[in-house]
């Protein structure tokens, strides 16, 4: 093991400099993060802070680093220097039993019942194997499985078989869940249960820390993300804050075409078909009306449109990063690369 701990203080970084985070319990910290393969560096100086009982996206493509970056956090491979806390402990070995994580290489022995699948899982993580047992048919029961709970692994679905390993990462009740691309493989109506899971979750105070290449999922379900390019972090913060770093988008319907008012719209104004498109200027849109209305232009809709998070994605991570997430294809169980 070769493993540098730096002091906490040390780091300076934009996922712990938030002022909000300073009154917050923290599930994860961590600064620094550096981890080499072979001379390739895969994670490059990543800092993450998670507050306790949210729900937390590492968002970025396949081969950004975002496995890597969980397996560090969970001290399944060690940084090659920075600090990391999980759930209080600098040994995130420490604390396995409060954690409940989901690989992103799916695996359960073919030959094992259903029930008998959580249970084992269960006792990994401490569980007597009776309870397991008791608890694996119950989580079944409850989330719809009940009649395949004596069901071999192999004669289930893929998306079935990935909600047994799933309840199996969360029968022992962690304090921490960890899930790595866990929408990957499921079909729409099974990628909504996991999101009302998730949601549950987080209600009940779990904390939950998912990474994604897809960027609806963490829109719709993450307070806060990381998104990982290259190994680094250009952006940790709430999602609010992320599609807060572009200016809305005007949407502008006129009767009239053309006119004097015309001189009145941004520089990046845009014509489509009857609609104007353009960033709402710094002077908000009093100025931009009184122009409109005075020259006539005849307003037929006016609408302003915050941007997404694919936007602003595109904004902080750059072109190619982005290009890189729409391009990131589904893994398979043969050949996976590293993450």
């Amino acid at each position: 093991m070769n493993m540098k701990i730096e002091p906490f203080s040390h780091f300076e970084g934009e996922a712990i400099s938030d002022p909000a985070l300073e009154t917050q319990e923290l599930a994860i910290e961590a600064r620094g993060l550096v981890k080499r393969f072979d001379g390739f560096t895969a994670v490059e100086g990543v800092d993450i802070a998670v507050p306790k009982g949210s729900i937390y996206g590492i968002l970025g493509p396949n081969g950004a680093g975002k496995t890597t970056t969980l397996r560090m956090l969970l001290g399944i491979i060690d940084p090659d220097s920075g600090y990391r806390r999980v759930l209080g402990s600098e040994r995130p070995t420490q604390v396995a039993r409060r954690i409940g994580y989901l690989p992103e290489e799916r695996g359960l022995y073919p030959a094992m019942k259903a029930a008998e699948a959580i249970a084992f899982l269960a006792s990994l993580r401490g569980m007597p194997l009776k309870e397991g047992r008791r608890k694996g048919r119950e989580m079944l029961e409850i989330h719809g499985l009940g009649y395949a709970a004596d069901r071999q692994i192999r004669q289930l679905s893929k998306g079935m078989a990935q909600q047994v390993q799933l309840l199996g990462t969360l029968v022992h009740e962690p304090d921490l869940v960890v899930l790595d691309e866990p929408f990957s493989g499921l079909d729409a109506l099974n990628q909504g249960k996991l999101e009302r899971m998730i949601r549950g979750l987080a209600e009940r105070g779990t904390t939950v820390i998912f990474s994604t290449h897809i960027i609806a999922h963490a829109e719709r379900l993450c307070d806060r993300i990381a998104i990982i390019a290259g190994g680094k972090v250009p952006f940790a913060g709430r999602v609010d804050e992320a599609r807060d770093r572009l200016r809305p988008q005007v949407r502008l319907e006129t009767r009239t075409r053309d006119g004097a008012w015309r001189a009145a719209l941004p520089a990046d104004a845009r014509s489509e078909g009857a609609f104007w498109h353009f960033t709402l200027p710094e002077t908000g849109t009093e100025p931009l009306l009184r122009a409109l209305i005075e020259g006539d232009a005849g307003i037929l809709s006016l609408s302003i449109e915050r941007p997404g998070l694919h936007d602003a994605f595109v904004a902080i991570a750059g072109e190619a990063a982005a290009h890189a997430l729409a391009e990131t294809k589904e893994p398979t169980s043969d050949a996976r690369g590293r993450r």
